[in-house]
């Protein structure tokens, strides 16, 4: 953005304290009428500054998304297809350590439930008790 958090709050640039006590070109310079006048214009186009700026930002947000979603590959599953599960850190063979796998399987998807959650079953058909999302599973190549 080109507009400081504070102007888009206020209207105007903040000064420092320094810059009261020390002086500077804008405290030599005063002058309460021309300042009065300045500040009337000022908070009369600050919602339009506020607007422009939305807009710079919703399209900054809008290329951000567009660059993100070009590398997503969307990924679904059917039911029937094999998985493997990811393990979590919690679920691996303790003393195993940085070696132990890290996907367990393969398992059958058992039913799909929509919006990448799956429910598995294991090969020889007793049903895993929670559901799994997409992120959690991988295709298993045979």
């Amino acid at each position: 953005m080109n507009e400081t958090p504070f102007k888009l709050a206020f209207g105007s640039d903040a000064m420092i304290p320094v810059e009261i006590s020390q002086g500077s070109i804008r405290i030599n310079y005063f002058n309460d009428v021309v300042n009065n006048e300045t500040r009337q214009a000022e908070l009369d186009i600050i919602e339009e500054v506020r607007d422009e700026e939305k807009i710079r930002n919703e399209a900054i947000q809008q290329m951000i998304r567009n660059k993100y979603n070009k590398r997503v590959r969307p990924r679904t599953l059917q039911q029937g297809d094999l998985v493997l599960r990811r393990l979590e850190d919690v679920r691996k063979p303790p003393g195993q350590g940085k070696l132990a796998a890290n996907w367990e399987g393969p398992f059958r998807i058992a039913k799909v439930y929509g919006r990448g959650s799956y429910s598995l079953q294991s090969l020889e058909g007793a049903d895993l008790p929670n559901t799994w999302n997409i992120s959690s599973l991988r295709l298993y190549y045979t």
